[in-house]
């Protein structure tokens, strides 16, 4: 179960794309920047600065605010603006640092592209990661093209959406406890991950 929860790590993680590259392209570019980050061996021994340059390439693909929309589903629009920031700041807080967390057990994993396809603004890109022991996981990547970048704004491993599972914890969060306890464990949970 850890295997597969760091081999989800490699999905999220993506760089900013080039002019007119393709979304395999882009993805392999960030997947490659996130191996050579955990690979480093100066980074290995700078923990802080090895989760800085990870996060900081996190963040620069992730389409939070798409993702943090759609994750909370039909309790995104009651929110007020000022809600919607905070709720995708602490949305952004929590991947970024549950990912850096655990792309760390990265153990040279083989990662192989097998297609992209297009449809307008969104494309899918199709992966699998293969193991030492030869296992094999499917990461498909699901983007939106912004300003001439594409953006993840969903990541479905092993046939599971990520942004469809943190939408149902949510909702059941919200329906149970109301929107105030959502917040509140996202800010416990986010703290958490901080903690070294």
């Amino acid at each position: 179960m850890l295997k597969r929860i760091a081999l989800m790590t490699l999905a999220g993680i993506f760089l900013t794309t080039l002019a007119f590259a393709t979304p395999t392209e882009d993805v392999k570019k960030t997947v490659d920047e996130v191996v050579r980050i955990v690979s480093d061996k100066d980074l290995k021994k700078n923990i802080p600065k090895r989760r800085l340059a990870l996060k900081k390439t996190i963040s620069i693909i992730f389409d939070y605010g798409e993702m943090a929309k759609r994750s909370l589903g039909k309790h995104w629009n009651p929110r007020t603006p000022d809600e919607k920031i905070q709720f995708t700041e602490l949305f952004a807080t929590l991947l970024e640092n549950s990912y850096a967390d655990k792309i760390e057990s990265y153990n040279n994993e083989k990662i192989v592209y097998i297609k992209d396809s297009l449809d307008g603004d969104y494309s899918e890109v199709k992966s699998k990661v293969v193991t030492a022991k030869r296992d094999e996981f499917t990461l498909d990547y699901r983007l939106i093209k912004k300003n001439g970048k594409w953006m993840v704004y969903d990541v479905v491993i092993e046939g599971v959406s990520l942004v469809s599972n943190y939408r149902s914890q949510f909702n059941r969060i919200i329906t149970a406890n109301g929107y105030p306890a959502l917040v509140n464990k996202l800010q416990n949970k986010s703290n958490e991950l901080k903690a070294p």
